[in-house]
Order: C-alpha cells, then structure tokens, then sequence
C-alpha cells in the first residue's frame, strides 16, 4: 500500500467487523489496542518509547507486519525516533509494509510552526506522517488544514484530522487539502477518537465532496 490515493480504514479490535466494512472501507485498522496509554492506547507500554515495555509491543508489532495482509504499521512518532522503534519500521520494511508515523495531541492545536514540526518529523521518519490534534475551534481546524495542504503540495504524504467535535468536519474535508488517510468505526458506538464520524457516514460525505488529495 502506497497511499497514492485517499484510502478509508475501518477501525476496529475486533476481526470479525471486516466483511461489514468491506461495502464502504478501503483498508480495515486493526486496533490491537497496540498503541501506549501516553499515546492514547490502551496497551502497556511503560512509562515511555524507551520502556521494557514498549519494547515487548513492538517485537509484536514487527511480527504482525510479517503476514502478507498487513500492508502497512502505525508506530508513534516518540517510538520512531528510538533504537527499538527504528528496528520496528525496517522489519516492516523489509516484508514489504508501508509505515504510517503518528502523533497525537489530546490537549490542543499547536500553532503553525508547531504543525510544521511534528509534520516534519513524521514525514521523515515514516511512508505517511499522521498528526490528530484536539480542535477547539474552527480557526484550529483551518490552521491544520492549511498546513496539510502546503505539506501535501510539497510532496509529502500526511494524514491530519482534529480531534473533538469542533473539529469532526476536518474528516470528510481533510481529503481534499491533500489528507491520505480517513478512520471511522463500522459501528458509530466503537468510535476510536473523539468526534468520528461512522464507517458509512464518513464514505458518503468524503465521496460527495470529491476528496481527492492534492499534492
């Protein structure tokens, strides 16, 4: 998997969702739930990307990336940049797997430099940088936008989208300022992040609008 263009996952921790999601899914997102609780997760993955821990998550991780239907890890951008989660990304690699590095901001929208800089690092360190941030208001979800669209026209394949119901509207727009990557949940009642629109939903609103990435 490439993300050349938009691709819709199905969010879920539970296989068993994935002929459901196959009418309306480009991808299906297997939540192990393999991302650290100070990433947002519930796995254990100690007191950060150094841990024993995290450690332990990762050879997992590396060994899911082994079976030919795994087309493509999330691994966090603090992992990415340690030993143990450089090792993750080469594994991956090596059979075959794209690697989207991700950072969550649950507090807030940083400003425009800020965006820039986690954009930046994901982008280097990964196939696609994904950045969620916690929108509070409309101006958040523009300045997001905005950076989206100068990373994506610059070459870089990101996946951004705001957190929060200010921000809900960014995941059917995101798209069309150059956004790679969608998540929404089969089930309105699994949602996996603040403010995500259901499975179905989001498929519609996102190919009524044309979304197609920019860049």
């Amino acid at each position: 998997m490439d993300f050349g263009e938009f691709v819709l996952a199905a969010s879920t921790a539970d296989l068993a969702d994935e002929p459901a999601a196959r009418e309306h899914a480009d991808a299906v997102e297997f939540r192990m739930d393999n991302r650290p609780t100070w990433e947002g997760g519930e796995a254990d993955g100690g007191d950060g990307a150094g841990d024993p821990a995290n450690r332990d998550r990762l050879r997992t991780l590396a060994r899911a990336a082994e079976r030919h239907a795994v087309e493509a890890i999330d691994v966090e951008l603090a992992t990415a940049r340690e030993q143990d989660g450089r090792h993750t990304i080469e594994a991956a690699r090596d059979h075959g797997a794209a690697v989207v590095v991700s950072s969550h901001d649950f507090e807030g929208t940083p400003g425009g430099d800020g965006l820039r800089e986690r954009l930046d690092a994901a982008t280097d360190a990964g196939d696609v940088g994904k950045l969620a941030v916690t929108a509070e208001d409309a101006g958040d979800v523009l300045r997001l936008l905005s950076v989206t669209l100068e990373f994506a026209q610059g070459g870089d394949r990101v996946a951004t989208m705001a957190m929060g119901e200010a921000g809900r509207h960014s995941r059917a727009v995101a798209p069309l300022y150059g956004s790679r990557i969608g998540y929404a949940p089969v089930d309105p009642a699994d949602a996996t992040a603040p403010g995500q629109y259901d499975l179905a939903t989001l498929r519609g609103l996102v190919d009524r609008l044309g979304g197609k990435p920019e860049g």
